[in-house]
Order: C-alpha cells, then structure tokens, then sequence
C-alpha cells in the first residue's frame, strides 16, 4: 500500500456524486419540489485558490491543495484522488489557517506532505473559482444529503470559464440513496455524469485545451482485489472514457474521433458485463443493462461505418479504379447519410433516456445487489485465469479454418478477439510482475495485430455492403488477391498468438 493509500484508509472520507448541468438548468433546479425546503442556506460567495508546485507533483499523485475563503475564514484542504466518475469517494484532510497563503502545519500529516516535502519548492498559486453557492439539506429514505448548487466561473492567468455544477453529498446514510435524489432532479432538467472535480476545469485553462477526445486509460487495481473490485474499477474506466468523448463530441462540434472512441468506451463495457456475467449471473439487471445499451447506441455504429466509408474506402476505391463510374456521387449521397447519421447519435446523447441510464448504471456500479453476491469476494487473479481462458478458448475454436470462414463466422472469431484483447487489458493489473509484463506485451502485440487484420476484412464486407445500399460501383468480391493475403496475415497471427503461454499463468 502506498503513501496516500495508507492515509486515505485512515482519514475521513467525502462521499459525493457530482453531476453537470448548464447555467439556466441549474436556475431551474432551484424551483424543484424536492429542494423548497425552509433549511436551505443563503446564497454564499466562495473564493477558492488551488496551489501545486512548479512541477506539478501533487496534480502528478492525484491530489489537490487549495484554500477557500468562505465568511471571513480561510479553510486549507488536501483531498486525495483522481479519474473518478459520478460517485467521488475520496480522502481529505480540512484545517483552519491565518490567510489566502498555503501553511506547512496545515498539510502535515496529509498525504500531501510526502510530496511537498520531497519537491523542495513551495506551492504556487494557479487559479481560483468565484462561486455563489447555495446549499440544501434532504432525505431520501433513512438518508441525509446536502445538496450543493455552485454557479460562477474560473479565473486563471490563461483566461476565465463559466463554472456550473451540482453536488450531493452524503451526509448519513446508503450511497444508493444519492443516485435516486439525482434521478428525481433529472426529471426536470438535464443532468449528466460529471467526471471531473472542479479544479479540472481550471487545470484545462492552464494546459490551454478544452474537451478532448481521450483513449482508455490504463486500469489501476489494488494488490489482493477481489472479483468484484475488479469488476467495479474496470466499470468505472469505461463509463468515465464514455463521458469525456461524450462531452468532447457535444462541445467540441461532433469530431469523428470523439464518436470512435465512444464506441470503443462502450464495446469496453459490454465486453466487461459478458466477461464478468458469471460473478454478475445473480443480480437480475447486469444482463438488462447490456441490452439496453446496445438497443440504444445501434445508430451510433451506422455513423462509424460511415466514418469509414468515406475516410478510407473511397479514397482507395478511387485510386484502385479512378475510371469507376458515380464515385462522386457515391461520395456524394455517403456524406449526406452521414450527417442524418451524426444527427440521430447527436440525438440519442442528448436525451433524458440516455442521461437517465448512464446514472442509473453508474448507481447499479456502486450499489448493485451484485456486490453482495459470493462470487464478487473470490480472489481476482483466480477469477481472471478462469474468464481468460475461456475467452482465448472461445477464439480457438471460432478461429479454426479461418481462411475458409465466411464473413459471418469471421465476423464472430473478430468479437472473440476483441473480446480477449480487452478483457486482457481489464486484469493486467493483477500480473506486474516482469515476466508476466513481459508476456503482456508479447500476448497483446500478438493480439493487436489479429485484430488489425480481422478489422480490415470486416471493413471490406461492411464497405461491400454500404457501396451496395448507397448505389455505387460494386466492390471487389472476397476471393479477391487483396482479401487472401489478409486472410494469410490473419491465420498466422492466430498461430503466432495462440503459441504464446498466456502471462495469466
């Protein structure tokens, strides 16, 4: 256990879920039933600054220092951790001190300390948050929780941005409690999963970059995890990879990029339901929930194909064969069915089915009955042997022939592969040794190029079928010289993967 684990074990926790919402929807909120109650609190100016050292090393451990100015006192808080999505669990460490300045006595004995310490260099002032705040205590069940409405901007030597934001807080009482208060406030305005604590926002300003579209973070877990632990870090990983690509789509003017690796966020996620469905098999919504998912984001795999399409298919259909017939039209009638498609995922993200069902999944993460099941207590590495075995058994076995498979079965082998290749991702946090490293990479280099080249066949067939639809030129047919050398490519990489000792074992 490191430093800060040690002193997170000990210290008092905060407990929040955090969610975004826009200015006038916060406004909005105000009015809502659930909040009119005479204990609510005045409005109360905030001014928080955050500090960290020239080289950033708190930011680096996954801490935040800062100090609040709030009714003529000034409060210095160290809270440890960092990624989180939705239910902010965290650390903190909160002292009275004589001003704005950060003091050494007051981050003593905080997971701070060790850092600071080792730096050498004080802590720099990097921006404050202007806040008018307004809290609200309620009860949901045997629950208390303070509702907290922040609206008010950042200022930063990089410039200033609008801040607006909801919390809940449990006070006393069940986790669960807080997702249901959080669904009552969605039925009024729009909510989402917040990912980012506030001093993200102010970090974004000094780094000069906005939303940004992200790739899967790797999966930290602690030494000894069980199957549920596992479960729960590896779930929490992929819902926060799907908001921020969800957040750099909506503010960012829609990049390709972002739509990508919102799917592969959620591929990720319903690859884990399937990987962990024998620990999940007795609580009754973990296989709802794959379903739904997949019913509600089948637009968003026509607007990739399309994506695809017109990125690469066209372009090399028009080098290969520059004389074809229609292909500007093709292009044509391609970037139109694109647009309606980009519109229906545009859609889909921003309705209150969609932003209801990422809280409710994030809520079924945290206080699923599943966790209370005995098959989320057994040791994770044991766990994880038997579900990889099985998923590189399930490969043999769809894989066999491959070269004579036809785009169906193929089809089925390249799920297979993906699904191992993730699932070798989600548990390679369990095996850090260097000779298991070492597989690792061997393991997934092997893997990854499987993937490439069952990737480009299906990309063929599926641009076979959109030329078909959008009325082009045909496409070469699969006994095609380019195919079978990427049938060859495929078969031995199997072979070349399927030699490998897994580094699970």
């Amino acid at each position: 256990m490191s430093e800060i684990e040690s002193h997170a074990a000990e210290e008092p926790r905060e407990v929040e879920l955090k969610l975004d919402c826009a200015g006038p929807d916060l406004t909005a909120l105000a009015a809502h039933p659930r909040l009119q109650g005479a204990a609510a609190s005045e409005p109360e100016l905030l001014t928080t600054t955050y500090y960290d050292t020239p080289g950033r090393e708190l930011r680096a451990a996954g801490l935040t220092l800062r100090v609040r100015a709030q009714g003529g006192r000034h409060i210095q808080t160290v809270k440890a951790g960092s990624g989180d999505v939705g239910l902010f669990d965290r650390a903190e460490w909160e002292s009275e001190i004589a001003g704005e300045t950060p003091e050494s006595d007051a981050w003593a004995g905080t997971a701070a300390e060790a850092v600071l310490r080792e730096s050498g260099a004080p802590p720099e002032r990097l921006f404050s948050t202007i806040v008018m705040r307004r809290e609200i205590p309620v009860t949901q069940g045997a629950s208390r929780i303070l509702v907290t409405l922040d609206e008010g901007r950042v200022e930063s030597p990089a410039g200033d941005a609008p801040l607006c934001g909801l919390e809940l807080e449990l006070q006393e009482g069940d986790p669960a409690d807080l997702f249901a208060v959080a669904q009552s406030l969605a039925e009024t305005v729009p909510l989402r999963l917040s990912v980012n604590a506030k001093s993200a926002v102010g970090f974004a300003l000094i780094d000069g970059h906005g939303p940004t579209v992200v790739k899967a973070e790797t999966i930290q877990l602690p030494d000894g995890a069980s199957a549920g632990e596992v479960f729960r870090q590896v779930a929490r990983a992929c819902l926060r990879h799907l908001r921020l690509n969800e957040t750099a789509f909506l503010e960012g003017g829609r990049p390709l990029e972002a739509l990508h690796q919102i799917r592969v966020s959620l591929r990720r996620l319903r690859s884990a339901l399937s990987l962990f469905a024998p620990m999940l098999a007795e609580d009754p919504r973990a296989a709802g929930f794959g379903d739904e998912i997949k019913r509600v984001t089948e637009p968003f795999g026509h607007a990739r194909n399309l994506d695809v399409f017109l990125q690469q298919t066209l372009p090399r259909l028009a080098e290969e064969r520059p004389d074809a017939p229609g292909l500007d039209g093709l292009r044509e009638r391609a970037e139109a069915e694109r647009e309606r498609a980009y519109d229906s995922v545009l859609a889909i993200l921003e309705s209150p089915q969609w932003r209801g069902l990422i809280i409710d999944f994030a809520g079924w993460i945290e206080t699923g009955s599943w966790a209370a099941q005995p098959g989320a207590a057994q040791d994770g590495r044991h766990f994880a042997a038997q579900v990889l075995d099985q998923a590189r058994l399930r490969l043999k076995k769809r894989g066999r022939g491959l070269k004579r498979l036809d785009p169906h079965t193929r089809h089925r082998a390249r799920i297979a592969a993906k699904k191992l290749r993730y699932g070798a991702e989600f548990f390679a946090g369990l095996y850090t040794k260097k000779k298991a490293r070492r597989r690792q990479d061997k393991f997934g280099a092997a893997l990854s190029d499987l993937q490439d080249h069952l990737g480009t066949l299906n990309d063929l067939e599926t641009a076979r079928a959109m030329t078909e639809s959008l009325s082009g030129p045909p496409m070469p047919e699969g006994d095609d010289p380019g195919t079978q050398d990427l049938l060859e490519a495929a078969a031995d990489a199997r072979s070349e993967l399927l030699d490998i000792k897994p580094f699970w074992r």
